[in-house]
C-alpha cells in the first residue's frame, strides 16, 4: 500500500492505473478509522480494481469552537486497518498540501445546507464539499463511497456532482452500529462509560421511529415527536434538533411521502452525535 502524501503522488498512481485499463474508488475520511468506515472500504474493494482512501482531519469544516484539535488521530492504526483490507493508496496530505497559501475559492450547495446540521454549523458544509471537489479532481474516481450516518452530507455531496457535472458515481453505504445499536462514529471515543450508555437514547428513538412508520404511520410530525420523547426522557441529553425532511432536498416535510429522512443531532455531555433512518412509501 502507498502512503501519499502529496497530490502528485496520487495522480500518477491514478495516471497509472487508468493506463492500464483499471477502475478507482475513492473513500474520503478524517481517519480513526471504525468500522463504518471498513464497510466502506470493502463495498469499494469490492467494485473497484483501485481503492484510493484518505485521512485528512479537515480544517475548513470545523467551526471555531469545535473539535479540531481535539479530533481523534492515529495513522498508524489506520494504515494497518486500510493495508489489511487491501487497499492500493492512503492519501495522508497536510492542510498546507491541500490548501495552497492565498487559495481563495470555496465549492458550495444552497439551500440543501441551511437545516440540520446546517443551521448550527453554519460553515460547515462549505468545507466538506470544498474537500470532497478537490478530492474528486485530484483521484477522479469512477465511484465515491459515504456513509449514510452523515445523511445530510450525502445529499449535498449527490447535489454538488450533479450540478458540477462531475463524472463520478455516489455510492451511500449503510449505517454500521453497535451490537447495543449505537451508530459508529469516530466521536464516540469522547464519551465517558455513563455518557456511552446514554448515547444509546439515539438509536432507541431511531428504532421507535422506524416501527412507528412499519406499522403504518403516515403523519411525519407525529413521528417526530415520538422520537423527541424518547430522547427528552434521557436526563443526559440535550438535542439539538429531530426533524424530518426530503431525504434528497432537505426540505421539511409533514407527511411520510417518497423518500424521507427523519435526522437528529443530539448532546450527549459535550459530545454531538447524530443518526437517522430514511422511510421510503
Amino acid at each position: 500500500m502507498l502512503i501519499a502524501k502529496t497530490v502528485d503522488q496520487v495522480r500518477q498512481f491514478v495516471k497509472a492505473a487508468r493506463r492500464q485499463g483499471r477502475s478507482v474508488g475513492l473513500v474520503p475520511t478524517m481517519g480513526y478509522l471504525h468500522e463504518g468506515h471498513a464497510s466502506l472500504v470493502t463495498r469499494a474493494r469490492s467494485e473497484c480494481d483501485c481503492v484510493v482512501v484518505s485521512v485528512f482531519v479537515n480544517p475548513t469544516q470545523f467551526g471555531p469552537t469545535e473539535d479540531l484539535e481535539a479530533y481523534p488521530r492515529d495513522l498508524k492504526r489506520d494504515a494497518a486497518l486500510l493495508e489489511s483490507l487491501g487497499v492500493d493508496v492512503l492519501f495522508h496530505p497536510e492542510p498546507s498540501e491541500m490548501y495552497l497559501p492565498g487559495a481563495a475559492t470555496w465549492v458550495s450547495v444552497e439551500g440543501l445546507t441551511e437545516g440540520l446540521c446546517g443551521r448550527t454549523r453554519p460553515t460547515h458544509f462549505r468545507g466538506v464539499c470544498t474537500v470532497v471537489s478537490k478530492l474528486m479532481n485530484i483521484v477522479t474516481p469512477d465511484r465515491a463511497y459515504f456513509g449514510q450516518k452523515d445523511a445530510q452530507q450525502l445529499a449535498v455531496i449527490r447535489r454538488m456532482v450533479r450540478d458540477l457535472n462531475m463524472d463520478v458515481e455516489v455510492i451511500g453505504c449503510p449505517i454500521v452500529r453497535e451490537a447495543d445499536g449505537l451508530a459508529k462514529s469516530s466521536r464516540n471515543t469522547y464519551l465517558s462509560a455513563d455518557e456511552r450508555r446514554s448515547a444509546l437514547v439515539l438509536s432507541r428513538a431511531v428504532f421507535a421511529g422506524e416501527k412507528l412508520v412499519r406499522e403504518g404511520e403516515r403523519d411525519a410530525d407525529a413521528v417526530v415527536r415520538a422520537m423527541r420523547g424518547v430522547i427528552e426522557a434521557e436526563p443526559a441529553a440535550r438535542i439539538d434538533y429531530v426533524e424530518a425532511v426530503d431525504a434528497d432536498a432537505v426540505t421539511p416535510v409533514t407527511r411520510i411521502e417518497g423518500r424521507v429522512l427523519f435526522a437528529m443531532a443530539v448532546y450527549i455531555g459535550k459530545t454531538r452525535l447524530i443518526d437517522n433512518f430514511i422511510a421510503q412509501i
